[in-house]
């Protein structure tokens, strides 16, 4: 039962980031790599602070950490950007459909054991992000933007890897976001570096304080007692949760092909 809410936990923070990342770069016009910027800083800010406080030290030069970072700063830049165009349930359900595949090809390339009642599982979700993208569906998909979160989804099934292993969740999450940082200020400097506006500012901070950098630790701490799979399908939670908040909190049409 512990297990299961903070799985539960988990995942309205993750639907949070959706919400907020639209709220941010598309309903206060923040630009996306500014936002990804002080996202990335305050999620940094607020698990180096805790690790330290404990007596711990921040995993600066740990290879797996290397890897966590590159892979939290590809997710970071794509969910950031893609959230120019798409509402805050239809870019989760492209984020964590793409998650899902890509989680679930792991796992066969692994040989893991995958019982039929989750392949069915995993089939009728894929099955439903094809009808979504349909082309002239009424979803109204802004393609390149779907492309940049398909990439986010390759990024943040890495990082869940990752997490698999990670012994000590909240010093692991740490190092990743320490150093994702100079990645992400990077491609904000190669974007022309665009500003912030007040109520982006507030909203990257909330998201990068609470639902990614608790969230994300929190998380480190939930993924290794799952199977790759159950990790996987899991997360098909959070669209739904996300196409709810953006209908009632930020005026989202709720489609018919979206329902």
């Amino acid at each position: 039962m512990k297990l299961f809410l903070l799985s539960c936990a988990v995942m309205v923070a993750f639907a949070g980031n959706s919400i907020l990342t639209r709220l941010g770069v598309f309903s206060y016009g923040t630009d996306p790599m500014a936002f990804a910027v002080l996202r990335v800083a305050s999620g940094a800010g607020v698990i180096a602070a805790i690790v330290v406080l404990r007596g711990q030290k921040v995993p600066v030069g740990d290879r797996k950490s290397r890897f966590g970072a590159l892979a939290l700063a590809i997710y970071m830049i794509g969910f950031s950007w893609a959230y120019l165009q798409l509402d805050a349930g239809l870019g989760a359900l492209i984020l964590f459909g793409v998650m899902q595949v890509a989680m679930f090809a792991f796992a066969v390339y692994r040989k893991d054991d995958i019982p039929p009642l989750r392949w069915i599982g995993g089939a009728l979700a894929l099955i439903g992000l094809c009808i979504l993208l349909i082309p002239g569906s009424d979803a109204k998909v802004h393609f390149p933007s779907a492309i940049a979160m398909t990439i986010a989804g390759v990024g943040w099934a890495a990082y869940t890897l990752l997490g698999q292993g990670a012994k000590d969740p909240l010093v692991s999450s740490s190092g990743n976001f320490v150093l994702c940082l100079p990645l992400v200020l990077l491609a904000w400097v190669l974007s022309g570096m665009s500003g912030l506006t007040t109520g982006g500012a507030v909203t990257a901070v909330i998201s990068g304080a609470v639902t990614s950098g608790l969230g994300y630790a929190l998380w480190y701490r939930v993924v290794p007692q799952l199977s790759t799979t159950i990790a996987a399908i899991a997360q098909l939670s959070v669209p739904v949760i996300a196409v709810i908040g953006g209908v009632l909190l930020l005026g989202e049409e709720l489609t018919t092909q979206l329902l």
